[in-house]
């Protein structure tokens, strides 16, 4: 909105004469104007939640486009006779939105620096990734080099895939996709904690992923159960844990130090109203 409310500071009436900078600063406000008023939660979610996944500019800039021409073409655009504008505004958007993420989340890219550096010394030395939930599940990442071959047959040829535990993992999948995977086996852990708590409360209780549902009822009182477990998986030292058990598992792996904790106090998320929906 600042951007889009401010006017350049130099003649943009012919653009040829214009150095980088100017053209830069043109082409910004431009793309401002065009979505100022569009943005909300909804156009930049899928790029903050998938920021953990390692989203590429290319693959924010897509996310946010979809959304930008939704809006537009519900005020009733003609949004193919303004894709060059609609690519310049994404482009912007998704540059803007990973410069704040990095400036907001500088914790958690902390963190997931050294998940993806212990991930990377554990595949270096030829193994895949392992680790136990806080539950207790143990969990591996299966990438490996696939070795695919083909078959030629007099009708058609046919590729097949070997896969088994005895190909050499892959390195940079291993390392990627390790972020993530962890943080999903944290989500587990938290999902079947509040299971067994709804349980020993006597109350009914499904979920699928994050989507937690009860009977109406009982919504006030799945909604403590949910948060108690949340202050109680959260409130361990996980990262520590961790690298215990990996120092244990690969001892040949020198681990680096843990990322330094923020002062987050995690109980506060019990007095949260839209903590959990």
């Amino acid at each position: 909105a600042e951007e889009a409310a401010s006017d350049i500071s130099f003649d943009a009436s012919d653009p040829d004469k214009l150095n980088k900078d100017q053209k830069k600063a043109l082409k910004n406000n431009k793309a401002a104007k065009l979505v100022n008023g569009l943005i909300d939660r909804g156009v930049v979610k899928r790029t903050v939640m998938t920021s953990v996944y390692g989203v590429t500019y290319i693959g924010a800039r897509q996310q946010i486009q979809e959304k930008i021409e939704e809006k537009l073409e519900g005020k009733g655009y003609d949004i193919d006779e303004m894709e060059r504008e609609i690519f310049a505004a994404a482009g912007y958007l998704a540059t803007v939105t990973m410069e704040v993420m990095g400036d907001l989340f500088q914790g958690a890219k902390r963190t997931k620096t050294w998940l993806a550096d212990c991930a990377r010394l554990i595949s270096q030395q030829g193994h895949p990734v392992a680790w136990i939930s806080p539950i207790g599940v143990p969990a591996i990442q299966p990438y490996r080099q696939r070795r695919p071959r083909t078959v030629v047959t007099v009708m058609q040829s046919i590729t097949v895939v070997d896969e088994n535990d005895d190909l050499q993992v892959h390195r940079s999948r291993q390392c990627t996709a390790f972020p993530p995977n962890y943080v999903h086996s944290l989500d587990s852990s938290h999902m079947l904690m509040t299971a067994m708590e709804m349980d020993r409360r006597g109350l009914a209780f499904s979920a699928v992923h994050d989507s937690f549902w009860t009977h109406a009822c009982d919504v006030d009182e799945m909604n403590e159960a949910l948060r108690d477990c949340f202050v109680d998986l959260y409130s361990r030292p996980l990262l520590q844990d961790l690298k215990e058990s990996w120092e244990l598992r690969y001892p040949e792996v020198d681990f680096p130090d843990l990322p330094e904790l923020g002062n987050l106090d995690v109980s506060e998320v019990k007095s949260a109203t839209y903590f959990f929906q």
